[in-house]
């Protein structure tokens, strides 16, 4: 039985190693190791102009899209002026997302977005962006505690949602690093999963076109975690 393709989406920074100082195109590896141990194979999609353009170069190739997590999407995305504390953004990462999602959603092709790529499932769908959440929760960091390390807490998800199917369970503990989230929910999308100290959207869903699964939290960093596999799984059943 062949293995279902899951591209993940590449962030674009820059990195050193070596004698090299370059811009990279570049994922974390624990995404592509959480698709094989589902079973599936990893591709790495860098942002591509031709694709924004047409996103079924890339989606005819694939089997599932995964939006992983990285740099603060640019609030032109989104119509709104940045904050001071939105940094790093890479805009033609984002117009290449949101294509690719907006696309995949029209062919019932599975998505699954990441943290910020919960984000983009939100943009794409007419949502905007809350730049910094410390400002809402009174100065809490509590959801990136010390930055490049994940915190864990918990968060209760819908019974009978996409959500709940995903991580199977209506409670789960999950590794968060953000200081965005959701302000204005997008058309269609319901909100599936909040966390349980102080009711921060951590998951969003589009209902009746397959999956569109979008959570804040990285599942990718938890061994224990199910939500990348039931993306896997539901590739396999679209090409079954």
């Amino acid at each position: 039985m062949s293995r279902p393709l899951i591209g993940i989406s590449a962030a674009v920074e820059r990195a050193r190693w070596a004698s090299w100082d370059v811009v990279v195109a570049l994922a974390p590896l624990t995404y592509a190791s959480a698709v094989q141990r589902a079973g599936a194979l990893a591709v790495i999609l860098p942002p591509d102009p031709a694709a924004t353009a047409d996103p079924d170069l890339v989606l005819d190739r694939i089997d599932g899209l995964l939006l992983a997590g990285g740099a603060d999407i640019d609030p032109a995305t989104y119509g709104a002026e940045p904050d001071p504390e939105t940094t790093g953004s890479r805009p033609e990462r984002d117009r290449f997302e949101v294509a690719l999602l907006r696309r995949a959603i029209e062919r019932g092709q599975p998505a699954l977005g990441v943290c910020r790529g919960m984000q983009i499932l939100n943009v794409a769908r007419g949502g905007t962006v809350e730049q910094h959440l410390p400002d809402r929760l009174g100065g809490s960091g509590r959801h990136r505690e010390v930055p490049g390390t994940f915190s864990d807490h918990e968060v209760r998800i819908a019974p009978g949602s996409l959500a709940a199917r995903a991580t199977g369970a209506e409670r789960a503990t999950v590794k968060s690093h953000h200081h965005q989230g959701i302000a204005e929910l997008g058309d269609g999308l319901v909100v599936s999963g909040r966390s349980s100290d102080d009711d921060l959207v951590e998951a969003i869903e589009l209902p009746g076109r397959g999956y569109a699964l979008g959570v804040l939290w990285h599942p990718e960093e938890d061994m224990e975690s199910r939500v990348i596999g039931s993306l896997v799984a539901a590739a396999e059943e679209a090409v079954a």
